[in-house]
């Protein structure tokens, strides 16, 4: 898949690219990224891509012209033909949120110029033009687009073949459809017994016994427990979809302490 990133901070990306796990996706072209900036396309001698906006307020407003060019750019670039063309995307606070589900989505297919917005904003003109999707990371405002492009970006990277060392890994990740939509449960690893600030802490001596369906059900009434606590609408979620076992509901009926 390919990935065109508009982005007036293209140094922004670089470190993330070569740093971590996903990066295997990225040195690979399993996710093939390209990074333009709308500079490269404006006129004048300052390369402007921002103007105070009309009918006044605070800030400024990325115009529609260097945008314009640099996306005719990308589409030549990426051989489009009429009827085939990516999906423009913007990160702005109007939009879907991303969770799992998008992410999977986005790891299917094959692509899109992600446009990483800044300042006031873009100009409304060339969002109607030539934006089909917006997408935000939740209820809060960035002072860029960056920050959300490389949240997707690694979250469509990491559900690539071969890019984590276990291939079952993203299987076991919070609100995937192995775990039924739910949060993961805790996990815990050497020593076994832990000298912390409130002093010796074990592991749960289930985890320590081998017996593997034992560990299964713990894990599962742990990752029912938390999501009930903290996130009760994926437990409602997954028994609307019919994904709770009798078993399940037994557990989430009984009195329980996290």
């Amino acid at each position: 898949m390919r990935f065109d990133v508009i982005t007036l901070f293209p140094e922004l990306f670089e470190p993330f690219f070569k740093s971590g796990i996903t990066r295997r996706a990225f040195e690979s072209r399993q996710v093939d990224v390209r990074l333009w900036n709308p500079r490269d396309f404006a006129d004048g001698n300052y390369k402007r891509v921002d103007d105070r906006p009309f009918g006044g307020g605070p800030g400024m407003v990325m115009m529609a012209e260097p945008l314009w060019k640099c996306l005719q750019a990308i589409r030549a670039d990426r051989l489009e033909e009429e009827g085939a063309l990516a999906p423009v995307v913007l990160f702005s606070p109007i939009g879907q949120r991303l969770d799992h589900a998008m992410a999977t989505d986005w790891s299917e297919s094959a692509g899109a110029v992600l446009l990483c917005g800044r300042y006031e904003g873009i100009d409304q003109r060339f969002i109607d033009a030539c934006v089909d999707r917006q997408i935000s990371l939740g209820d809060f405002v960035l002072s860029g687009g960056e920050i959300a492009a490389i949240a997707l970006l690694d979250a469509v990277a990491r559900l690539m073949p071969g890019v984590l060392s276990d291939e079952g890994s993203h299987q076991q990740d919070s609100f995937n459809p192995a775990l039924s939509g739910l949060l993961d449960s805790p996990h815990h690893t050497r020593p076994e017994v832990w000298e912390g600030p409130q002093g010796p802490v074990g592991v749960p001596e289930v985890l320590l016994g081998g017996h593997h369906e034992r560990i299964a059900r713990y894990r599962r009434e742990q990752s029912l427990a938390l999501s009930q606590a903290l996130r009760p609408e994926l437990v409602e979620m997954a028994r609307a979809a019919g994904q709770l076992s009798k078993a399940d509901e037994a557990f989430l009926k009984a009195p329980k302490k996290l």
